[in-house]
C-alpha cells in the first residue's frame, strides 16, 4: 500500500497543496511503497514565513533552556533508533546496522549541541582605552535552510540544525525527496522533546523548493551537502541573494597503500570504505593507489576473493553487507561506468554489474566491482561514481602517488596505510585534502571536530559542525563602551551652570 506523506509545519503534519508529487521507493523491489508532496513556490513561502515568525522568541531563549531540549531529543533519538533505522533503510536500501550507525553519528553532534552555551561565551577586554571596555558575544544568523542528500538522510540533517538550533536559530529543512520519512519523524520527534513550533520545520521538494529557499530574503543562511554541480549553483544563487552559504559537495576520495602498509589491515579498510552502503557514501573510498606492483599484486590478490564474495542483498536480511544503489538511475550510470572502464582498457577484476537475486529481480542492485591498472586520464579515475567501483591506479613512487591525490579536482578525504611515520607525516602535512585518515579509511572526524573538503568538495569558508558550525550559525557583535561618571561622586546640593557639567 503507498503511503502518503506530508510536509511538517509548525509542529504538526500538514498535506501538500501543490497537486505535484514525487514517488518513493523501496531499492531492493523497485516499488513505490510512498508519495512525497512536492511543495509549490508559495507552500514554501509560507514555511518561511512561519520559521521567521518563531525566530524572535527561540533567539531570546537563554541557550541553557535551549539544550534542554536537545538533551531531551537525544533521548528520544535513542529510544526510538530501531524504528528510525527501519523507515530510513526501507527508503534508502542500506542494511540496518548501517542505518543505526548513521543514526548513531547524528546523534553525537546532537550531544556536542548540548553543550554549545560553553562556545557561545564572548570575550571581554577592560581598558582598551581610558575607561573603555570592548567585549563580544554570538547572535543567531536567523532563518536557515539546509538542503541535504539521499544517501544520509538522518546524519545530514543532523550534522547542521542540532548546532543552528543551539545557537538560537530557526531551521528549514529540505530534504531529499527520494528518502524523506526519516527526517520528518525526526522532527515529529524534536516537537515531543519540547521544541516550539515553528523552530524546526520540514518542506518537501524540488528545485522549485530550493530556489525560493536560495532567493527569498528572509532566509538569512544556506547549508548544503550533495553533488559538486548542484552544491555550485546552490553557492552562487545564494551568495548572489546576500545569504551566507556552505555547500559540502562531492568527491573521489583516495587511499595510498605504501609498500610497508599491513596488508591484510589495508584490504579490510578498502572492503569496509570501498563497498559499505554500496559505495553512496561522500566518505567513501574509490580510489585505492598502490606504491609498485608487488603492492597492487598483493592487494588486488586479497581484495578480488572478498569482493567476489560480497553479500547483496535487501536490508531486511540480516546477512546482507551491502544493499541496492538508490534509483534505477543510478544503477544504470554505475553501469555505464563500468563499461567505459572495460573500453578505455581497466582490468575488471571483479564484475558486479549483472546481479540478480531470486525475488528481488527489479531491484536496483549493482554488486561489487573492482578495477586494476586504472590511470589518470580515466572516466572511472576522474569522476564521482557513488557506486560500489573500486578503482586500483599503480604509482612507481611516493611522489606519485601524493601528486595523483593533489591534481584531482576533489580534495574531500584521503588516507594514507604505512608503518612509516615519516611517510604519513609528509603526507598529513602535503596533501592537499580536507580530510586525512593515517591508517584509518574514512577519515571524518567525531562531532566535536569540524570537517570537510578541499577544492571543489567544499564552497563557502566553513567546515559543518564542531565549531566551524557554531561560527557558522552565529554572527559576531563587538561591543566598545564608556560610561560618564555619574552617581558614585555623590550627590550635589548646589546649582551648577550647564557649562560646569
Amino acid at each position: 500500500m503507498t503511503k502518503m506523506l506530508h510536509h511538517f509545519i509548525d509542529g504538526k503534519a500538514v498535506a501538500g497543496k501543490s497537486g505535484r508529487m514525487g514517488d518513493v521507493f523501496n531499492p531492493a523491489t523497485g516499488d513505490v511503497t510512498a508519495q512525497v508532496p512536492l511543495a509549490s513556490a508559495d507552500e514554501v513561502r509560507a514555511v518561511i514565513a512561519s520559521s521567521a515568525a518563531a525566530l524572535p522568541g527561540w533567539a531570546a531563549t537563554p541557550p541553557a533552556r535551549r539544550t534542554q531540549v536537545l538533551f531531551r531529543l537525544r533521548e528520544l533519538l535513542i529510544e526510538h533508533t530501531d524504528e528510525l533505522a527501519e523507515l530510513l533503510s526501507s527508503e534508502h536500501g542500506k542494511t540496518l546496522p548501517d542505518a543505526r550507525g548513521e543514526l548513531g553519528r547524528g546523534i553525537e553532534v546532537v550531544e556536542f549541541a548540548c553543550g554549545i552555551p560553553q562556545a557561545l561565551k564572548g570575550e571581554y577586554s577592560e581598558n582598551v582605552g581610558t575607561n573603555v571596555d570592548s567585549y563580544t558575544i554570538r547572535q543567531p544568523v536567523g532563518v536557515v535552510a539546509g538542503i541535504t542528500p539521499f544517501n544520509f538522510p538522518a546524519m545530514v540533517p543532523m550534522w547542521m540544525y542540532p548546532v543552528a538550533l543551539a545557537c538560537g536559530n530557526t531551521f528549514i529543512l529540505k530534504p531529499s525527496e527520494r528518502d524523506p520519512s526519516v527526517a520528518i519523524r525526526i522532527a515529529e520527534l524534536a516537537t515531543e522533546a519540547g521544541l516550539p513550533d515553528g523552530v524546526l520545520n520540514v518542506v518537501n521538494g524540488d528545485k522549485e523548493a530550493v530556489d525560493v529557499l536560495l532567493t527569498d530574503p528572509l532566509v538569512d543562511a544556506i547549508s548544503f551537502v550533495g553533488s559538486t554541480a548542484i552544491g555550485e549553483y546552490i553557492y552562487k544563487t545564494g551568495c548572489a541573494n546576500g545569504k551566507r552559504v556552505q555547500a559540502l559537495c562531492g568527491a573521489k576520495n583516495h587511499m595510498v597503500v605504501m609498500p610497508d602498509a599491513d596488508m591484510d589491515q589495508a584490504t579490510d579498510a578498502l572492503m569496509g570504505a570501498g563497498y559499505g552502503s554500496a559505495g553512496e557514501r561522500c566518505m567513501a573510498i574509490s580510489v585505492a593507489v598502490c606504491v609498485g606492483d608487488e603492492t597492487a599484486d598483493t592487494l588486488v590478490g586479497k581484495l578480488a576473493p572478498q569482493v567476489q564474495a560480497l553479500k547483496v542483498g535487501p536490508y531486511s536480511d540480516e546477512e546482507s553487507e551491502m544493499g541496492p544503489v538508490i534509483s534505477r538511475d543510478a544503477q544504470v550510470k554505475i553501469k555505464g561506468y563500468v563499461d567505459a572502464g572495460v573500453a578505455a582498457g581497466a582490468e575488471l577484476v571483479v564484475d558486479g554489474r549483472d546481479i540478480s537475486l531470486q525475488g528481488y529481480e527489479n531491484g536496483y542492485f549493482v554488486g561489487g566491482c573492482l578495477f586494476d591498472r586504472v590511470t589518470s586520464d580515466m572516466s572511472i579515475y576522474k569522476d564521482e561514481i557513488f557506486g560500489p567501483v573500486l578503482c586500483v591506479v599503480r604509482a612507481k613512487d611516493y611522489a606519485e602517488a601524493l601528486g595523483l591525490v593533489n591534481d584531482h579536482e576533489y580534495g574531500n578525504g584521503a588516507a594514507i596505510f604505512t608503518r612509516d611515520g615519516d611517510a604519513a607525516r609528509d603526507f598529513a602535512s602535503r596533501a592537499k585534502i580536507g580530510m586525512i585518515g593515517i591508517n584509518v579509511p574514512i577519515p571524518v572526524p567525531v562531532a566535536y571536530h569540524s570537517f570537510g573538503g578541499w577544492k571543489r568538495s567544499l564552497f563557502g569558508d566553513h567546515h559543518i559542525h564542531g565549531m566551524e558550525g557554531v561560527r557558522f550559525y552565529t554572527r559576531l557583535k563587538t561591543m566598545t563602551t564608556r560610561w560618564p561618571s555619574g552617581i558614585r561622586q555623590g550627590a550635589e546640593f548646589n546649582f551648577k551652570r550647564g557649562s560646569d557639567h
